[in-house]
């Protein structure tokens, strides 16, 4: 299971660079190319969207299969592994929510700045016939 969660952190790192470079000033000479790369990669992005919800089943599912570790019924080494096996859980419940929040704001950034770049064609347009 380690692999889905090294795709899921590749892709969500992807995400987040993506955003970032949308977003920076100054790269008003590459922004349009970095628009057309993001917007292709929009709809082979959402496949993440399922993969997230069967992970986040995989984890629902550990969760309630794990044995019990009761105060005294387990060893020091049975509770380190619950522990463990807890704060994975957690670390994974965050990555994957991490990757639906940058896919969900890399769609919505996409969008405004599409906008912004029609507006500002059009106000050059407009500019132009006066």
């Amino acid at each position: 299971m380690a692999l889905e969660w090294v795709v899921l952190g590749y892709a969500a790192g992807a995400e987040a660079i993506m955003l970032l470079l949308l977003t920076l000033p100054g790269l008003d000479g590459i922004r349009k190319g970095l628009i057309v790369v993001t917007r292709n990669l929009l709809k082979p992005f959402l496949s993440i969207v399922p993969f997230c919800l069967f992970l986040l089943m995989d984890i629902y599912w550990k969760y309630e299969t794990r044995p019990t570790c009761e105060s005294d019924s387990c060893s020091p080494s049975e509770h380190l592994r619950h522990q463990k096996s807890m704060m994975k859980s957690q670390r994974n419940a965050l990555l994957i929510a991490a990757a639906l929040a940058f896919y969900w704001l890399l769609y919505a950034v996409t969008g405004l700045v599409v906008r912004v770049e029609q507006l500002k064609s059009r106000v050059e347009k407009l500019k132009r016939v006066e």
